[in-house]
Parts: structure tokens; C-alpha cells; sequence
């Protein structure tokens, strides 16, 4: 007997919910498939099979946009009644996907539009802020399977510099590249024309000159690296490329000083500049896969803390100080040090360790930041604050 798959997120089926003769594995599948229905947006399952996810439900997951501090370091435009943000949504990744996120607004009126950003997962809302609050906004995303990712990150005012020397120095160095070979087509081809021959010494002191940034600008940093790779006394792969550029430029220049030849300037740019064109797509590569994303991209936006009164409120994590009581959910990632006071403690650490295997904590034990909870609500004492 074949297993049945799910006709909304195509996960197999376990306990079967039948509906318009169709299955799927969950009661939160079949209402995405109603709620998609209802409004006419069934042709969502037209363009690709199973598209959607099932819908996940953490009881105060979201709590945190309550807190109007919060909210408004999350969003990008704000003038009491109109409000957009842009928030990651991991689950984007084919053209049912854009096609449902891009259609928002016939699903809940208050949103105006809704534009995908399908290379980065994300998508930017414009909605009415008196009828639809951002917290509102995101339990409506989760329920039809399109959870949006918050996490600290999201509410750092200043970005990271992009770097953009290595597409001035590209640019650079393609100009040049380009202009040499240009001026060397006469020397390639023979072509023994006189106005050629009047002026091919001219054309040889051009494409010196074209050479020189490419040489003392572009590549720059392979000197740099070469320099300290032999001050430390480690041969590393700039060294010889230092070399090689170093050699061509003066026995081009050399040649064309004394006459001897129109050298090797195209070599030379050529070389450098594919040299930069690698290095270029190198840097997208690692941007793409965020190796460099620090600890605020995991961490979240905001924490459940109890009040001296018992009472549960949800501050900014880095509001949270040495002593406070706070509310860890499950799935949620453990912000501080902490003791562990009530609770089922079951932490996966393999943000920290590398470890996937998960670990069992009783009250009294202490708790590391960056393990993520696993079963149900606890409670903890931070030891430290955030930035610590």
C-alpha cells in the first residue's frame, strides 16, 4: 500500500484529514487549503505540487510584538496608519510561494501589498496599522505555513558597510584590460600600415599607462599579502602571484624603454583582472552563505520576563540583567546564562558544541546561552546580561 501525501505540504500522511477529496496529514493543512479556497486563490496548487508548509503554533512565540519599542525598531515606515516592514521567511522557495505572498491582500484587507524577494527569502509588507497590528500581521503568516524568522539582528539600526572596493578595482581593472588588447590588435596582426607604425610607440606608452593602476592599485593586496606572508615566513599562493605580476610589469617596460617589443601589458591586465573577477564571485559565494553572520542572527528579538510581582512581560532581549526571571519556550534559543528554577529542561547545544544530542537539565542546574529548549516552558535565572 502506497503512502498518502499530504495534498497541501506533501509531508506523508499519519492520521488522515479528508476534505473536498482531498487528504492531508493535519487539521492546520486542510484550513490553509480552506482559507485559500474561501477567497479564490485555489490555483496556489496549480503551479506547483504540495508548495505549501504545515502550519506550526507556539503558544506566545510571538508575544514579544506586543512591545511597541520592539515594533518600532522592526519597521521601516511608520506614520500611525500606514506601517511596512520587511521580514525573512524561510519557507519561500518556489513560484506558489510568490504567487500566494505577492496575493496577501486578498486574503486579509487590511494589508495593501506585499512584494516577494525570492534570492532572499523575504518579503516586504505595506499594510493599515489601525486595523491590523504587525503581531496580528505574522500569527496571520504562520498560519498559512509562511513563518517569518525574527531575530536580533533584525533590530540593529546601523547595517554592516558593504565593501565595494572590489568592484571599483574590477572595474578598473576591465577598463584597462579592455583598452590594452585594444592597442594591441596592431601588434598581433602584422599590419604594416604607416599612420600604425608613426604611432605604435605611442600605443606602447598607453598601454603602460593603462598597466599602472592595474599594477599599483588592483593589485595591491596580493603584494600586502605577500609581503606578510614572508615576514612570517609562510609561502602562501600570493607570493608567486606577486611575483608573476611584478615580472611582467618590468620586462614590459623594460622592452618598450629600450625598444625591444611592445611586452606583455595584455598578459599582465589580463591576468589581474581575472584574477579580481574570481576574488569578486569568491566574496558573493561567502556573503550568500552568511559565514560571517555573528551571534544576533540567531538570537531573539525578545524575551518573556516575570516581574517581582509574577506578573509575565515581553521587554527587549537586551533588557534582560543579572537576576531577572525569564520564560524560555520550547524551540526558543536560551539568550543568558542561567540557573534553571521550574521545568522539564531538555537543551540542544549544537549551536554552541556541535553536539545534536540533546541534554536533560533538572532545577538548580545551570543552563549555557545558545542551547535551544526542546520540550514545553521553563523558567530561569539570568547570571549575566546579554551583552556579556
Amino acid at each position: 500500500m502506497e503512502d498518502l501525501s499530504c495534498y497541501h505540504c506533501g509531508d506523508t500522511i499519519k492520521t488522515c484529514v479528508t476534505f473536498d477529496e482531498k487528504s492531508f496529514c493535519c487539521n492546520g493543512c486542510k484550513t490553509v487549503y480552506e482559507i485559500f479556497s474561501e477567497n479564490g486563490l485555489a490555483s496556489y496548487y496549480d503551479l506547483d505540487a504540495a508548495p505549501g508548509a504545515a502550519p506550526e503554533k507556539f503558544e506566545g512565540k510571538y508575544d514579544f510584538l506586543g512591545n511597541e519599542q520592539i515594533v518600532e525598531k522592526l519597521l521601516e515606515f511608520n506614520d500611525g496608519n500606514t506601517q511596512i516592514i520587511s521580514l525573512y521567511i524561510p519557507h519561500i522557495h518556489c513560484s506558489s510561494c510568490i504567487w500566494i505572498l505577492e496575493n496577501l491582500n486578498k486574503l486579509k484587507p487590511e494589508i495593501s501589498s506585499s512584494q516577494v524577494d525570492f534570492p532572499k527569502k523575504s518579503i516586504r509588507v505595506t499594510w493599515n496599522s489601525k486595523n491590523l497590528s504587525l503581531k496580528e500581521l505574522v500569527l496571520f503568516l504562520s498560519s498559512i505555513g509562511y513563518a517569518p524568522y525574527i531575530s536580533l539582528d533584525d533590530t540593529e539600526g546601523a547595517k554592516k558597510k558593504i565593501d565595494r572596493s572590489i568592484i571599483y578595482k574590477l572595474g578598473v581593472a576591465g577598463f584597462a584590460f579592455g583598452n590594452v588588447m585594444f592597442l594591441s590588435f596592431p601588434e598581433y596582426f602584422e599590419v604594416n600600415e604607416y599612420w600604425l607604425d608613426q604611432y605604435k610607440g605611442l600605443f606602447r606608452w598607453l598601454m603602460f599607462a593603462f598597466s599602472l593602476p592595474v599594477v599599483f592599485y588592483v593589485a595591491q593586496d596580493y603584494f600586502i599579502s605577500a609581503y606578510k606572508g614572508l615576514r612570517a615566513k609562510i609561502l602562501n599562493i600570493d607570493v608567486p602571484l606577486a611575483l608573476g605580476i611584478v615580472v611582467l610589469f618590468a620586462r614590459s617596460t623594460l622592452e618598450i624603454i629600450f625598444d625591444w617589443g611592445t611586452g606583455f601589458f595584455d598578459s599582465l591586465t589580463g591576468l589581474v583582472f581575472f584574477l579580481t573577477l574570481g576574488k569578486f564571485f569568491q566574496q558573493k559565494t561567502y556573503n550568500f552563505l552568511s559565514f560571517e553572520r555573528d551571534y544576533k542572527s540567531y538570537f531573539p528579538i525578545g524575551i518573556t520576563r516575570i516581574s517581582s510581582e509574577g506578573k509575565e512581560e515581553s521587554v527587549h532581549v537586551n533588557e534582560i540583567e543579572k537576576g531577572d526571571r525569564i520564560l524560555i519556550r520550547n524551540e526558543e534559543l536560551i539568550p543568558v546564562d542561567g540557573i534553571l528554577i521550574n521545568g522539564n529542561a531538555r537543551i540542544d547545544y549544537s549551536f554552541v558544541t556541535g553536539e545534536s544530542e540533546p541534554v536533560q537539565k533538572e532545577s538548580g542546574d545551570k543552563l549555557f546561552a545558545g542551547g535551544r529548549q526542546l520540550s514545553g516552558i521553563i523558567e530561569m535565572e539570568a547570571l549575566k546580561s546579554v551583552s556579556q
